[in-house]
């Protein structure tokens, strides 16, 4: 059972936005501190890939882990209208697969960027996402999913070397 009535919930879901989220205006300035330009959220391209980067022909899409239905900590399967939910979260997860498939055969090199990656972790493994999106986004590779469990080791890393304060 709803800890709230159906309309406050409605106009609680209603209020939850697609694009500008937390985690993707932090990927969005740290990129831009790093001298990257890109266009936003495309309507020209499958899925309205969060950043474009026409000159080296790469997306990122900052996806959070609930509507997108990552395995991680983040995501629990709601408990209340299970099959609602099941239907709903399912065609987002087909939206997504067909998106980066039309992608693919574009030539559009694609990153997703988990929110589990973005949330309640250190300065330190922030700075260590953004490295792995500006050795991407320069470098190539088809592919990249940058997830919280892919933080695990970013301990180990010297973060002494960076000369730009992303977050500042």
């Amino acid at each position: 059972m709803d800890i709230v009535d159906t309309d406050t919930r409605s106009q609680m879901m209603a209020g939850i936005s697609y694009k500008d989220t937390r985690p993707e205006l932090l990927v969005r300035r740290a990129l831009h501190k790093r001298g990257f330009r890109f266009k936003l959220h495309d309507k020209e391209l499958a899925g309205k890939p969060d950043l474009v980067f026409p000159k080296y022909q790469c997306v990122i899409f900052v996806q959070g882990c609930f509507w997108h239905v990552h395995d991680c900590h983040l995501f629990k399967w709601p408990k209340t209208r299970e099959q609602f939910w099941h239907e709903k979260l399912g065609k987002n997860q087909l939206r997504d697969a067909r998106n980066l498939s039309e992608l693919k055969r574009s030539g559009w090199r694609t990153a997703l960027v988990w929110e589990c990656a973005l949330r309640g972790i250190s300065p330190e493994k922030k700075t260590h996402v953004i490295d792995q999106l500006n050795a991407w986004i320069i470098n190539g590779g088809e592919f990249l999913s940058i997830e919280g469990n892919d933080l695990a080791n970013a301990d180990d890393m010297d973060t002494d070397s960076y000369d730009v304060d992303i977050f500042g």
